[in-house]
């Protein structure tokens, strides 16, 4: 989170390895451990095709970053890069639209967290548990980004070897190796379960179980090599792709699509089918480690965002301070924490179906910051044949992902809801950027 030192000792430095590594940690959360259960839902086995072309839009979207970064290595990425490209004014507007739509997701996060946790401690209460992770969390990414990564990668390595574990145990009780009876009968799980609208809908869910990799991206500047970010990105995503096909195939094979809710796991509903109770409990320690990585990961990323925001103008000059000898951000922390209150008290407080409207609204302005990965790409690198073919896939997967959830009637409050926060920072930025006249910000210098 050092964005305040602009010279860093080769150790320091990411390997393409690491990179990879981390990009795991960040990507495989919540959103395939829990949200697949909704895309499942939806689509049902056509969920599987759906997590194909997700993989490949987010696979695009992450190369255009990547290619951005190993040209021109620069802290902030994505909002730097939107601010060359378009002017002061975008990276202005998509630094706070990034922000916001991590705080307003971070509650419903932490809100998870704790109900993974009352599993065991149903008596515990919930707003402790909301404590106790988020001030873990925020002492991690206080430690830098030397120290975070450390820990998502050992929180990554735990989850893939969940994730693999559980596929050879469905795995096995799929070919008949344990006593679990399993026949199309008993499944009646069907391609488009809710038609082609179902499948539409469905889709943003196969997106959101990728959510993560924009701050794989924010860490591609750390590379020793910044031309390693495209190779970092595919191996990371090949491989979260194939566990999470693989994952849902079983589950498709082994529990009926109706069956799945959005507040239990598809992998623990398929470990609870075949009467493993014991890995249950496992898997609920595991969504708890994903929950958390995840968490932290996103804290890093907009503390870093707004301590970048505020070397370029763009946020209080107080953001940029710094404490003790690994130059912690201490105030930037403290707004972020502060965030991190309100987004609880929100998630505690507000009624359930209004607080997901919310929360909705958050995951679908993280789609539209990819989105301005993509335009931006387009912008400043200025691709030709099949750079610039890739890009506009992405793009079209994106919107149609989008576009989808105005087909379902919760969802399509929550697009609703996007688009008027949208406008708001839009009108925000347009206030700001007239004030300040057509004179960009000075900027820090970037890191070597």
């Amino acid at each position: 989170m050092k964005s305040q030192q602009h010279r860093k000792n080769d150790d320091e430095k990411l390997s393409w390895v690491s990179l990879s590594l981390f990009g795991a940690g960040c990507t495989l959360g919540t959103g395939f451990f829990l949200g697949t259960s909704l895309a499942i839902h939806w689509a049902g086995i056509s969920v599987l095709i759906l997590l194909v072309l997700a993989a490949a839009g987010t696979y695009f979207v992450f190369g255009a970053l990547a290619q951005m970064t190993a040209d021109d290595p620069k802290e902030g990425a994505f909002r730097t890069y939107a601010g060359e490209a378009f002017g002061p004014w975008a990276g202005f507007g998509s630094g706070w639209m990034y922000w916001f739509s991590e705080m307003l997701i971070m509650g419903s996060s932490l809100t998870a967290l704790g109900l993974f946790s009352q599993f065991w401690f149903p008596k515990f209460p919930l707003w402790a548990f909301v404590a106790i992770y988020a001030a873990i969390g925020l002492f991690i990414a206080a430690l830098g980004a030397k120290g975070l990564t450390k820990t998502e990668n050992i929180l990554a390595v735990i989850k893939l070897a969940a994730a693999v574990a559980f596929i050879a145990i469905a795995g096995a009780a799929c070919l008949g190796w344990l006593p679990v009876k399993v026949t199309p009968e008993q499944l009646k799980n069907e391609w488009f379960p809710h038609g082609g609208k179902g499948v539409w809908t469905g889709f943003i869910y196969a997106f959101f179980a990728f959510a993560g990799i924009e701050v794989m991206g924010l860490m591609a500047a750390n590379l020793k090599e910044p031309k390693d970010a495209v190779k970092s990105g595919r191996v990371m995503l090949l491989s979260v792709s194939t566990l999470y096909v693989i994952a849902i195939a079983l589950i498709l094979l082994l529990v009926p699509s109706a069956q799945l809710t959005p507040d239990e796991s598809p992998l623990v509903k398929a470990m609870s089918t075949i009467g493993f109770t014991v890995v249950v409990h496992i898997l609920n320690g595991v969504l708890i480690i994903a929950g958390f990585s995840t968490m932290v990961a996103s804290i890093y990323a907009i503390t870093s965002m707004l301590v970048k925001l505020a070397e370029d103008g763009d946020a209080p000059k107080l953001f940029t301070k710094t404490w003790g000898k690994k130059d912690i951000p201490l105030q930037a922390l403290c707004c972020t924490a502060a965030g991190l209150v309100l987004s609880t008290l929100m998630a505690l407080w507000m009624p359930k179906r209004l607080f997901e409207y919310v929360t909705t609204a958050g995951s679908l302005v993280l789609m539209y910051t990819w989105l301005l990965i993509c335009i931006t790409y387009i912008k400043k690198m200025k691709p030709v044949k099949w750079n610039r073919i890739k890009v506009w896939i992405a793009i079209v997967l994106i919107v149609a992902a989008v576009a989808g959830t105005a087909m379902e009637k919760a969802s399509r409050t929550g697009l609703l809801a996007s688009v008027g926060l949208v406008v708001f920072l839009g009108i925000i930025t347009y206030v700001v950027h007239k004030v300040r006249g057509s004179k960009p910000p000075q900027s820090a210098p970037s890191k070597p």
